[in-house]
């Protein structure tokens, strides 16, 4: 098989397992709890065949490569333009793109009109100045989460997007991650019955700092470091957890409270290498989010606690309570693995009551299941990212706006701006009246 024929299996499969979970669980269901996918289908990847989106990158950094690597390997994609103010980081992308147009001014490269899709991947300050010039200058937007830096760019970003005809994705990879969409799919069934509470947390041992050849060049490089530039670990790490707990509740929380310090990495930095925070829904369920950067032992991981079982979202694992599930429940399942998937061992009850290590786990996804240990501060293979970027490329041929993911950016980016708010002022922080917009629920 050559390697462009593999690109399109590869693609085809990942869309494939949407079209078929679609299926199973009723088209009008699936696209109810997941609209940004209902484009992602074998058939209209086929009605773009033989065309190409001609993508430009606003920074070529770690995860810009990260982001080329996948785009190199998707059929309907072709990298033209490269946009990078720090040279080495320029030559290492194209040194991957030799054919590619380069760029130290980002303005100067949003005036080309053989451009029709741009990918942002750089510091956060930097997100809303460039999501707005991109829009304004006519282009498909591609930016990373998240969305911008201040609750007032964040709303910047999404009028502007109301006023444009053109599409916008930001970098939410769990919207588009096979064992996400699966395991949502099943909660949002009834398969561990109410959802009682919710845990998120993500610990890595990694100073986050990067090396710099030349003093002046350390916020330059650094940018997470510094408020300026950053807002810490909440929208780099949060954001994506967030977003998870509102898809599992189909709502936001209206309020925060929390704690957040620099524990250990006491090096000049100005954000906290350690933060816990509440989340509380007005149905009085509440999630927790805790991240540190000094211990890695418990890894990265998304709880869903329901009143007959959990959900280990990042694991692709569910655990079930002493009853045994429903038989329609139980049905449900059996017609999701004997229609689409090789069979998941169900059993009844499948641990001994409060002996958490006696937990026996079953599978969202049978076969290999890619789990993310949370360490990598680029990205990880299979978590989704490439169906993510394949679908951007897709709707800069054909102008279809994928519903909902700017709106769960902005929710995700919000909530967790606000948790920053709680940790600075030590207080609970309700949802701001001024940053509501029409698609929140709470």
């Amino acid at each position: 098989m050559s390697p462009s024929n593999k690109n399109d299996q590869l693609d085809l499969g990942l869309r494939k397992f949407i079209k078929d979970l679609g299926y199973i669980a009723g088209g009008s269901v699936l696209l109810a709890s997941t609209p940004w996918l209902q484009s992602c289908t074998p058939e209209k990847l086929e009605e773009i065949k033989g065309q190409k989106a001609r993508i430009a990158f606003i920074g070529t950094g770690s995860r810009g490569v990260y982001h080329i690597h996948n785009l190199l390997n998707i059929p309907h994609a072709e990298i033209v333009a490269l946009c990078d103010n720090y040279p080495p980081n320029l030559k290492t992308a194209s040194d991957l793109c030799p054919k590619a147009k380069t760029y130290t001014d980002y303005k100067k490269m949003l005036e080309s009109k053989d451009i029709d899709g741009v990918i942002i991947s750089t510091p956060l300050n930097w997100h809303a100045p460039m999501v707005l010039d991109s829009l304004a200058a006519g282009k498909h937007t591609f930016c990373e989460k998240a969305m911008a830096l201040t609750m007032d760019e964040c709303k910047s970003i999404y009028d502007s997007y109301q006023k444009t005809n053109k599409v916008l994705y930001f970098g939410m990879q769990r919207l588009f991650d096979e064992k996400y969409i699966k395991a949502l799919q099943m909660i949002h069934s009834g398969l561990i019955g109410d959802i009682v509470g919710m845990r998120c947390h993500w610990f890595r041992n990694n100073d986050w700092r990067r090396p710099v050849p030349s003093p002046e060049l350390e916020r330059k490089i650094n940018w997470r470091l510094y408020k300026e530039s950053s807002a810490g670990l909440m929208t780099e790490l949060a954001t994506h957890q967030l977003e998870v707990s509102n898809w599992a509740m189909k709502r936001i929380p209206d309020s925060v409270i929390g704690m957040g310090d620099i524990v250990f990495w006491k090096d000049g930095r100005e954000v906290n290498d350690s933060i816990s925070l509440t989340y509380h829904y007005k149905n009085n369920v509440k999630t927790t989010y805790e991240t540190l950067i000094s211990n890695k032992f418990n890894g990265m991981g998304e709880q869903v606690l329901g009143n007959k079982g959990t959900m280990e979202l990042a694991k692709g694992q569910y655990f079930f309570e002493d009853a045994e599930p429903a038989p329609a429940i139980l049905q449900l399942i059996n017609q999701m693995e004997s229609k689409a998937f090789s069979t998941v061992p169900i059993a009844g009850p499948s641990w001994v009551p409060e002996i958490a290590t006696q937990h026996k786990p079953h599978y969202v996804i049978d076969g290999p299941i890619s789990i993310n240990p949370g360490i990598s501060t680029t990205g990880v293979d299979k978590d989704g990212s490439d169906l993510l970027l394949s679908a951007f490329c897709q709707a800069s041929i054909t102008g279809e706006k994928a519903k909902n993911i700017v709106e769960e950016c902005y929710c995700s980016t919000v909530l967790c701006l606000m948790g920053n708010q709680a940790i600075e002022q030590q207080k609970k922080i309700d949802f701001p009246e001024k940053y509501k917009i029409p698609y929140l629920n709470f």
